[in-house]
């Protein structure tokens, strides 16, 4: 085999998939990316067996076809450093030596057959398969992956909940502590569907997805899914089980609402936040008429801080605790100018809207207290 094809253009490729590849990998072939040759398009793969991207790049005066592996770390470190320039790949088919001839030199080294790669998953017939814009997935990943949980004893709180009706995609994920749901209103589908997306795969999408409105395919079935763009594929398993009803968790009527600037909130928790014990991260939000006073303290190091910021309040006076921490995340990941805080009582969970959702959106964060020890 042997073909002509721009540094640039491949190293872009290979950087976009290669974060898949795992450190320490069961199959020492994955620790390689495989290149198979048709034509005058080079596919290439990387893979961690649970996941997989495909990309591809268009080559020049192609000779040959075929599958071959190389050590994603021998092109990697050495096509950082090589300026825009035309490489020769030839591929000796037979005992797999490879020569990459550039302006000034050549790399030569041996590479691996391809065939004991992995084998690609395949759907079954059950699959369903939905069609969005890549801004709505970027978005719905985006907003809600810090909320996803790390718990083995039940793995579905790993990931993020793909919810699919008729007329409308919602996005949930929750670790018990805190819940986001951003539901994006919109025709994605004919029928009711849902799967669960792992985190690694979403952090991947997150890297990778375009921020326009370029359209992506994704089939799924009760294992796997296939995510499909224009520039890459995306095979990933997908985490196995029911998620929690997690409309029933959230508050139908918290009385008491604050209207208040997010970024000067977000802004006096962080400060706050550095004057509370370490282990808890506790925030104390004290709520009086058109005020709210956010304090903590650590009595262990006799420090403590409170600040004073001005809202639209006309509620009762109450005082909730919450950790300052996931505060701060969920403030981080809210994105509006004004948001909405809602409480009904010190033990009962407070949600935070924006004051104005984007267009189709509805975004919803849910938070637990913490108890305050007076």
């Amino acid at each position: 085999m042997k073909f002509d094809v721009s540094s640039t253009a491949l190293m872009s490729r290979l950087q976009s998939i290669s974060k898949v590849i795992a450190s320490k990998n069961t199959l020492p072939i994955l620790d390689s990316f495989l290149f198979r040759l048709e034509e005058n398009k080079l596919i290439i793969v990387a893979s961690d067996v649970e996941t997989r991207l495909i990309t591809s790049v268009e080559v020049m005066n192609a000779y040959g076809s075929g599958l071959f592996a190389i050590s994603a770390k021998m092109l990697l470190e050495p096509l950082k450093k090589l300026p825009e320039q035309p490489l020769t790949f030839d591929i000796n088919d037979d005992n797999m030596e490879i020569f990459i001839y550039f302006e000034n030199g050549k790399y030569n080294f041996i590479g691996q057959k391809g065939d004991t790669y992995p084998q690609q998953k395949t759907l079954t017939d059950t699959l369903v398969t939905i069609t969005l814009n890549s801004q709505v997935l970027l978005n719905g990943i985006s907003r809600t992956l810090f909320a996803t949980a790390e718990d083995e004893l039940r793995p579905v709180m790993n990931g993020i909940y793909f919810d699919i009706q008729t007329d409308s995609l919602t996005f949930v994920a929750s670790d018990a502590h805190k819940l986001v749901r951003l539901r994006h209103d919109g025709s994605v589908s004919e029928g009711r569907a849902s799967f669960i997306l792992q985190k690694k795969p979403a952090n991947l999408l997150k890297s990778l997805l375009p921020k326009s409105d370029d359209p992506v395919k994704i089939e799924f079935d009760e294992n796997n899914a296939y995510v499909t763009t224009e520039d890459f594929e995306m095979v990933c398993r997908l985490i196995e089980g029911h998620y929690p009803n997690y409309s029933s968790v959230i508050p139908q009527d918290n009385p008491n609402k604050v209207t208040i600037e997010r970024i000067q909130l977000l802004n006096a928790l962080e400060r706050v936040a550095v004057f509370s014990n370490p282990a808890s991260s506790l925030v104390k939000l004290q709520l009086l008429e058109n005020q709210i006073i956010v304090s903590a303290q650590d009595i262990d190091f006799s420090t403590s801080a409170e600040e004073k910021i001005t809202c639209q309040y006309e509620g009762v006076a109450l005082s909730i605790g919450f950790k300052a921490t996931f505060l701060i995340e969920i403030l981080g990941n809210v994105g509006s100018k004004e948001i909405v805080l809602a409480l009904a009582d010190p033990s009962r969970a407070g949600t935070i809207v924006p004051v104005e959702n984007e267009e189709s959106e509805n975004l919803l964060m849910l938070l637990m207290p913490m108890t305050l020890s007076e």
